[in-house]
């Protein structure tokens, strides 16, 4: 069983090649291929940090940070950065990898990168955030910049969080000789940042939008009828924005949970009711809210893990890396997995789910919204523009059912699943990219 996420990734990778390499005719293509999936399985840059920080007490913290630059044929690395208490390398590594996947699956021009400290944002106060922040973007400045490397939010991250970056970045190359054109495009260092300070419209709901799009986009191929049930695990952005979008489309959320606990309600909750009693909480448990109503009648507290194994029609785990496994997966008893996630589910369980039949519509297409908004709100800070919503989700819509097609029809062509029809698409375009390279 796989507990390190970029050993699970590398599987991942080396299922895919395989059935790359069966279709390669060839014997100089067959090197070819070989040559680059070599090169994929390791990042290019993987940098560790430590970060000083005075606390409020007066004492200072020495805090451990990565940035990790995994490949940038297809163009600058791009990436969320995470602030958690259980990040690894390993973990950055294994994200920087599905996001150069990510991206060629949508097709945006970008690389892939991820970054990551090793902290419980929740224990902060704001200053020592702020401060814990601007040390980690002046500690990665050298590696990082609008056309090297561009970080985004990633859990327990935000837009303030990212402007602080992009701020401090601002500072430190402030003090430097630069053209006018540089000077004005310093604030596409950073994605995901406040309206106010270049952010783009659509941003903060971006991954469950183009989440959306997927979903409504395979529901006839999938089975999928309207009034599905469906159960969420994770309730922050990701999680809850995918909530309302479901509700809105007239399908039923029946259970969500947090880190904390999670709740059954059969009829359905009212995700704007629930995140509300969350806020108050501080966890969804106890939060059975139907109709923008909560109420003990309407529901039950289960255990987390419970949820991941309720007979809905659609599980969507939205929360962290390796959430179904080995030892739960074949409890699972939805019909279909979204992956809404990164990495939560692992090569053993995945194979498990295949033999029971579920079908897994995987991470690196169902949220790379987030990122192709990301990837908007760059073009727009390097062009001096600002688009309205509707332009920033119709061009996303664009993108995400593209990339459906794309893998839905590469997926019955090699006759593997949806996942592996990512990948495919995914290493295609790499190849393609480095066969023009050496052209």
């Amino acid at each position: 069983m796989h507990t390190n996420p970029f050993e699970g990734a590398m599987e991942q990778l080396t299922a895919a090649s395989r059935i790359l390499e069966a279709r390669t005719r060839t014997k100089r293509e067959k090197e070819s291929l070989k040559r680059i999936i070599d090169i994929l399985r390791y990042p290019e840059r993987a940098v560790t940090v430590h970060i000083p920080v005075r606390m409020d007490n007066g004492e200072t913290r020495i805090f451990e940070g990565y940035r990790v630059q995994h490949n940038n044929v297809r163009g600058p690395y791009k990436g969320g950065t995470r602030y958690h208490p259980s990040v690894t390398l390993d973990e950055v590594k294994a994200l920087a990898f599905w996001m150069v996947m990510k991206l060629a699956v949508v097709n945006v021009r970008f690389g892939g990168g991820k970054g990551g400290i090793i902290v419980d944002p929740r224990t902060l106060s704001e200053h020592e955030l702020e401060a814990l922040t601007r040390g980690y973007a002046r500690a990665i400045a050298p590696v990082i910049g609008p056309t090297v490397d561009i970080p985004g939010p990633d859990v327990n991250t935000n837009e303030t969080i990212m402007y602080w970056m992009a701020d401090e970045y601002r500072k430190l190359k402030s003090q430097i000789s630069m053209s006018k054109k540089e000077r004005e495009t310093l604030p596409a260092v950073t994605t995901g940042k406040p309206l106010a300070h270049g952010g783009s419209e659509g941003r903060h709901t971006a991954t469950a939008q183009g989440a959306l799009y997927v979903f409504e986009k395979l529901t006839k191929k999938l089975g999928i009828k309207q009034g599905a049930t469906v159960a969420i695990q994770g309730f922050g952005n990701a999680g809850y924005f995918m909530a309302k979008n479901l509700v809105s489309a007239g399908y039923r959320v029946v259970a969500v949970s947090d880190s904390r606990g999670a709740v059954y309600v059969h009829d359905g909750i009212d995700p704007e009711a629930t995140m509300r009693c969350k806020t108050e909480k501080g966890t969804v448990a106890g939060c059975y809210c139907k109709g923008s109503v909560c109420d003990v009648r309407f529901g039950r507290t289960i255990d987390p893990q419970e949820l991941l194994t309720l007979p809905v029609d659609v599980l969507i785990p939205a929360a962290l890396e390796q959430a179904i496994m080995e030892k739960n997966a074949d409890r699972i008893r939805a019909k279909v997995v979204f992956e809404l996630a990164n990495g939560p589910t692992t090569p053993e369980a995945d194979e498990i789910l295949r033999r029971k039949h579920v079908t897994v519509v995987p991470d690196i297409l169902t949220n790379a919204g987030g990122v192709t908004v990301s990837y908007f709100e760059w073009k727009q800070n390097m062009d001096g523009a600002h688009w309205p919503e509707s332009v920033v989700f119709e061009k996303l819509r664009s993108v995400m059912t593209a990339a459906c097609d794309d893998v839905w029809n590469t997926a019955e062509r090699y006759h593997t699943s949806i996942r592996m029809g990512a990948f495919i698409v995914a290493l295609s375009r790499i190849v393609s990219a480095y066969t023009k390279t050496t052209d």
